[in-house]
């Protein structure tokens, strides 16, 4: 018998062996779209991620609603996920579904802007106490055009992550520490240039650490959830933000801070509800799925262009 930290590995097989077979019987349907999936679609999904779930094998969705999933074979489950934050309201709210049907019918897409844009500019700016905004198509994208706007404004070339952080789909991010040195994560496959030319990684709730990779003045942002949501739920310690900033301050790096998921914190996100004064700030998920990098009213520019170009938003 195989015994490790006190677990028979022999009935853990066993035990894990009766689930994958249990699994499949309840889901005839899904296994069969995901057979048929593979012949087209890396991974057989539509994004690699969502090959990332330990099923064995992927749990097709026939309908959401409210804080209910229904799958393809017609099992219902309660969804705490929510579409990560995607649906914090719940799935296909029926004013939204009205409003999305009732703007579909008017024209989808045109590449011009509409009246509309300017009200949840507007409103954004009441909310959130920043003057200017962007609209991307992703939380990524978002990130990406704030790193640039960053890099042009400081006239640096480095950024700051810190280590476990989720920042979406920017290369710049994948980066982690092993060991005490940066080192890019395994999972970014086809990068031809080290990312660690260009990132550096810090850990969160280390000032001793956050002030030595700022002190050559070389880092354009540093780049941060104010809780960081990817490695667990890892809280700041009492007075780090506000110790942090001032540190990031002083080396002369702006503070670009992703609320894609802290934004439910409050009407004006953790920012809001803690205090916190970003440079630059990114919206993502909720309603109506605005992401914005945006200066902080009343901040004075650092030294660089006085008016960045704007990137035009593409999908990732």
């Amino acid at each position: 018998m195989a015994v490790r930290h006190g677990i028979d590995l022999d009935k853990a097989r066993a035990w894990h062996e009766r689930e994958i077979r249990g699994f499949l019987a309840r889901h005839p349907r899904s296994l069969a779209l995901s057979e048929r999936g593979r012949a087209h679609l890396l991974f057989g999904v539509p994004l690699h991620w969502m090959d990332d779930w330990p099923t064995p094998c992927s749990l097709f969705i026939a309908e959401a609603r409210d804080a209910a999933l229904t799958d393809a074979d017609g099992l219902e489950y309660v969804d705490f996920c929510l579409g990560d934050t995607g649906a914090m309201f719940g799935h296909s709210p029926a004013p939204v579904a009205a409003a999305i049907a009732r703007e579909a019918a008017r024209g989808l897409t045109a590449m011009l802007p509409g009246e509309d844009a300017l009200w949840v500019a507007e409103e954004l700016s009441r909310r959130f106490g920043m003057a200017a905004w962007q609209f991307t198509l992703s939380a990524s994208d978002a990130n990406r055009f704030a790193i640039r706007w960053a890099r042009a404004m400081t006239g640096r070339d480095q950024i700051l992550v810190f280590n476990g952080c989720y920042h979406g789909t920017v290369d710049d991010v994948f980066v982690d520490l092993v060991d005490g040195a940066a080192r890019p994560r395994a999972s970014l496959l086809g990068q031809v240039y080290p990312l660690t030319e260009h990132t550096r990684v810090a850990e969160f709730n280390d000032l001793a650490a956050l002030d030595a990779a700022l002190a050559d003045g070389r880092v354009a942002c540093v780049l941060a959830e104010p809780a960081m949501t990817n490695i667990g739920m890892v809280l700041p310690d009492p007075g780090y933000w506000e110790q942090a900033q001032a540190i990031i301050r002083r080396r002369g790096s702006l503070l670009l801070l992703d609320e894609t998921h802290t934004i439910s914190c409050g009407p004006g996100g953790y920012a809001a509800a803690h205090g916190l004064a970003p440079d630059l700030l990114v919206l993502g998920k909720p309603p109506p799925m605005a992401s914005a990098p945006s200066w902080r009213k009343g901040r004075s520019r650092p030294s660089g262009p006085r008016r960045p170009v704007t990137p035009a938003s593409a999908p990732r």
